[in-house]
């Protein structure tokens, strides 16, 4: 048994094949199941098929009728769910900067199932189009669509596919155009907390063009909203920060057994605010620094990539188990390199458990008290860099 986590052969190519295809197939299922239970556009628990969505679209309704600082209004966007959705839906409340709102006014056109499925099937595409780029082999697509958290996603109508897409697109285009991969990294401005790390990353790598080509896109990005809508919904987003910082994600409104940020563990665990605030301001010195190091060095540009990418996802104290779709195109960097340069020991065995952690994490989470998703990821980013240090070790297949 030893051997095999050693070696990881437990990971061959039938394997890598049929487990995949049966999961898929599980998701397909559920999915199915899901929309056949539904009354109306509520899912059999009441929810909006799509929950998260719903605020989406909701809001891109506020916008086209003039009216783009309604979303932020926490009353009047759970009135207009309610009007759309029936009575006995819950508040989704919108907490994203107004740059998104362009994205939910296009979709604002649609139908809600439309809509919905319109999102879900252009973001799944360009995540899945970046996972080919950085694995192109017959495999990728059906291990990527398998990634445990493409089915929390799915089911949630989140962003998780838009960000892997955008993170991993713009490393994609780093070396050979960055100017593009500048531009791909600003428009992640419509969830600036996976972002943090991206300009230490920049900054430290020497990648200058892409910094100023991602600080000039950002510009130009708030430029085009405040021409569009005014000052009055950027107002309204700096104000309804309060709520998001306090009731959601200090207080864990939205669940701390959900979240799969070091804060959240701290809370979950009994801990107070301040030393959630302090464990979390830790890790993220610590990620800076990792970051930082990695990228002034000349290290193998995949293992860069991967460590920005895991990073920036422990970097955020708010963070759900649908926003682990960034850590697939984290071990896809993995991979690519081991299938190149070879695996060590255990690298396979750990790249597994990673993968599968977002299917568990919030159960694991609510269940049993243990935050495997911020241990898995952590985890991941240690191995990373110090498989980055070490490029001479001696791989085993």
């Amino acid at each position: 048994m030893l051997q095999i986590l050693t070696t990881g052969s437990w990971a061959t190519a039938q394997r890598l094949r049929v487990y995949p295809l049966m999961l898929v197939g599980l998701y397909a299922t559920a999915l199915i199941a899901w929309f056949a239970t539904a009354h109306g556009l509520l899912d059999w628990m009441n929810r909006p098929l799509g929950t998260d969505f719903s605020e989406v679209w909701v809001s891109g309704r506020f916008v086209l009728d003039g009216n783009p600082a309604k979303p932020f209004d926490n009353d009047a966007l759970f009135a207009a769910e309610r009007a759309a959705f029936g009575a006995q839906t819950a508040l989704f409340a919108w907490g994203y900067p107004p740059f998104f709102l362009a994205v939910a006014a296009v979709f604002g056109l649609f139908p809600y199932l439309w809509a919905l499925l319109l999102w879900q099937a252009s973001s799944a595409l360009a995540y899945l189009a970046v996972m080919r780029s950085i694995v192109p082999r017959r495999e990728t697509l059906i291990l990527s669509l398998a990634f445990p958290a493409v089915f929390i996603n799915l089911t949630h109508g989140h962003n998780g596919f838009l960000t892997a897409a955008l993170m991993a697109g713009g490393l994609l285009a780093l070396e050979k155009k960055p100017l593009l991969a500048g531009f791909l990294f600003a428009c992640l401005a419509y969830k600036p907390q996976y972002g943090l790390l991206i300009p230490v990353a920049l900054l430290s790598g020497a990648y200058l063009r892409a910094f100023c080509a991602a600080a000039a896109s950002f510009a130009a990005l708030t430029l085009v909203t405040l021409i569009l809508w005014g000052t009055a919904p950027w107002a309204a987003f700096f104000q309804s920060l309060t709520y998001s910082r306090v009731d959601l994600l200090e207080q864990g409104n939205t669940g701390f057994y959900k979240m799969q940020s070091l804060f959240a563990a701290v809370r979950m665990l009994g801990g107070d605010v301040s030393t959630a605030y302090v464990a979390h301001g830790l890790l993220l010195a610590a990620l800076v620094a990792g970051v930082g190091l990695l990228w002034a060095k000349r290290v193998d540009w995949r293992l860069k990539s991967a460590a920005l990418l895991t990073a920036a996802i422990l970097a955020t104290p708010y963070c759900l188990d649908y926003d682990m779709m960034v850590i697939a195109p984290a071990i896809a960097f993995i991979c690519a390199h081991g299938i190149e340069r070879g695996f060590l020991a255990y690298e396979k065995t750990l790249l597994g458990l990673v993968w599968f952690t977002p299917l568990v994490a919030r159960t694991v989470a609510q269940t049993c008290l243990l935050p495997v998703g911020v241990i898995s990821m952590v985890a991941l980013f240690i191995w990373i860099f110090a498989r980055a240090l070490r490029p001479n070790a001696v791989a085993l297949a």
